[in-house]
């Protein structure tokens, strides 16, 4: 088993507690195809925290999944927060929205499904309000757009994070013909 693994499972065992909500939503990533994409437990307890940190009450998640971190995330805001969640995948977008309603947080998620680059600009022509934080999980290669479209729906003070960045080791191979490498390398150049 990979080290990276081994050490993700032990702060699992021992740092956190999921309960049965959250445990049933990680298991939905079987129903996928994409089994090896989700977000840990340690990754989600992470995004709570810095949610929890950030006091914030509005946030936009690229890449929905399962649904697994926008619990998590949910969690993390007030009762009278937002978590506006965008996913490409109609089929993930269901597995996410079952595992919302499981979780009693439908009154503070939002999910959107369809292409995150034709969502983002809707948000940004419909003036939507800043977030507060907002967490990248989704097509690596776009992950510049992204960045450039979420600047217009941020303010002095939003959070940013990106998840993948480092890409199995990729990420310094500037000779890279992996479209996910070059899209976070060309991310990362873009936060300088």
């Amino acid at each position: 088993m990979d080290k990276w693994v081994q050490n993700d499972k032990y702060i699992n065992s021992n740092l956190i507690k999921e309960d049965k909500i959250l445990k049933n939503a990680w298991k939905s990533y079987a129903e996928t195809s994409m089994e090896d994409c989700a977000v840990s437990a340690a990754q989600g307890k992470f995004l709570f925290l810095i949610a929890k940190l950030k006091h914030a009450k509005r946030i936009l998640e690229l890449g929905t999944f399962c649904g697994y971190s926008t619990i998590w995330l949910a969690r993390a805001i007030p009762d009278d927060g937002v978590v506006v969640s965008i996913e490409n995948d109609e089929k993930h977008t269901a597995i996410a929205q079952r595992n919302i309603e499981n979780s009693d947080l439908t009154s503070k998620v939002s999910v959107l499904c369809g292409d995150a680059v034709s969502l983002l600009n809707k948000l940004i022509t419909d003036n939507e309000e800043p977030f507060d934080m907002i967490f990248f999980d989704a097509h690596k290669p776009d992950y510049y757009k992204y960045l450039e479209l979420s600047l217009k729906l941020s303010k002095a003070g939003t959070v940013i994070i990106g998840d993948n960045v480092v890409r199995n080791g990729e990420l310094c191979n500037a000779n890279s013909t992996d479209p996910k490498v070059n899209g976070v390398r060309e991310f990362i150049e873009g936060l300088g």
